[in-house]
């Protein structure tokens, strides 16, 4: 009976690998940080380690003595690198592949076990989960077939992460490019779209497009450096 890691950095995998784990045969462990991958180390020898959302480098060390697969959200070689569900959006793509790789020391450069295709409608929270489906059930397929990973085929295109301060509301652009600038940053953990306004900050979520206009979510908050009145 083999044994399997699942390693995320955000929350709405957990619910997914509760329901998975129980109907799947083996032993299988949930890690939230780099202290509990090592740790699960010291006790298991997982066939597979799934990394579904990661927020840091796995030591070479480990990739080198475990099969270690991740899932990005491009049809790679095109869209390595960081931030590719935001890339994609900013790129005016509609859809994407979400790929199942082998991971090597270079990010992203891998062969690949699968590909499946995806929309990329909705919220970025809607895109996650409907990728989150697709990993587990790409999960599924490689646990009964074990598949052996193919080379990339293509051009590389490199993605760079974003930081914070990008989500800055743009002040110019149509308004559909304004609605996707809110819904590409619209899920937990993430920094939301917002503009500063004065002492405050307002970050907006939930957008629809209706027509001429944009309704939102806003939430005001005061800036960290100007602490409210006691």
């Amino acid at each position: 009976m083999a044994d399997f890691i699942v390693a995320s950095s955000k929350p709405w995998h957990r619910q997914a690998f509760d329901r998975v784990s129980q109907r799947e045969v083996g032993k299988w462990r949930y890690v939230t940080t780099r202290e509990e991958l090592t740790s699960c180390l010291v006790e298991m020898t997982p066939r597979y380690i799934f990394f579904l959302h990661w927020n840091w480098l796995v030591p070479t060390s480990i990739l080198q003595s475990h099969e270690c697969v991740c899932f990005h959200m491009t049809d790679v070689p095109y869209g390595r690198g960081g931030s590719p569900l935001q890339n994609l959006i900013l790129d005016g793509q509609t859809s994407t592949m979400v790929t199942a790789l082998r991971m090597v020391e270079e990010m992203d450069a891998g062969p690949v076990y699968d590909k499946r295709p995806m929309t990329l409608d909705g919220r970025a929270e809607e895109i996650y989960l409907r990728a989150s489906e697709l990993c587990w059930q790409m999960i599924d397929w490689m646990i009964a077939e074990e598949p052996v990973p193919v080379p990339q085929v293509g051009e590389v295109i490199h993605f760079r992460r974003r930081k914070p301060e990008q989500s800055l509301l743009p002040t110019t652009g149509k308004l559909a490019s304004i609605y996707d600038f809110i819904r590409m940053l619209d899920a937990p953990t993430y920094p939301l779209a917002f503009l500063e306004y004065g002492e405050f900050r307002l970050e907006f979520s939930h957008a629809e497009l209706e027509q001429n206009e944009i309704r939102a979510r806003v939430v005001i908050r005061r800036h960290d450096h100007c602490p409210d009145e006691e």
